[in-house]
């Protein structure tokens, strides 16, 4: 569980000096950030994709793209001036690029299973 967090962790980092619309100052931030989009994942985007799946199912899915972006807002806006997003074209971007790197990052790391 803890190699998972400091993965998610750097990936977070990563993802944040790559685009200049996202800033995580100081890098240790990155830890707490993890979490709280751990925690937002799983309790409150739930939720939120089972009220927005009219519109959803209108956009063929593509709304769920403005759902993450939404979830990253939402996370910036809990922690504060250590993880600042420019907009939703930039929360979104960091959604889809936290994804791709979070993914690359879990495939290098081995697994207990």
């Amino acid at each position: 569980m803890i190699t998972r967090l400091i993965v998610s962790a750097l990936a977070v980092l990563i993802t944040a000096y790559t685009l200049d619309g996202v800033n995580v100052d100081p890098w240790w931030w990155a830890v707490i950030i993890a979490i709280v989009l751990g925690f937002i994942n799983s309790c409150i985007k739930p939720l939120v994709k089972l009220l927005a799946l009219p519109v959803n199912m209108l956009t063929l899915g593509l709304f769920t793209f403005v759902i993450n972006g939404l979830m990253v807002l939402l996370c910036s806006w809990l922690i504060g001036p250590h993880f600042e997003v420019a907009n939703l074209l930039w929360a979104i971007l960091f959604s889809i690029v936290l994804t791709v790197v979070n993914w690359l990052l879990h495939f290098f790391v081995p697994s207990k299973k």
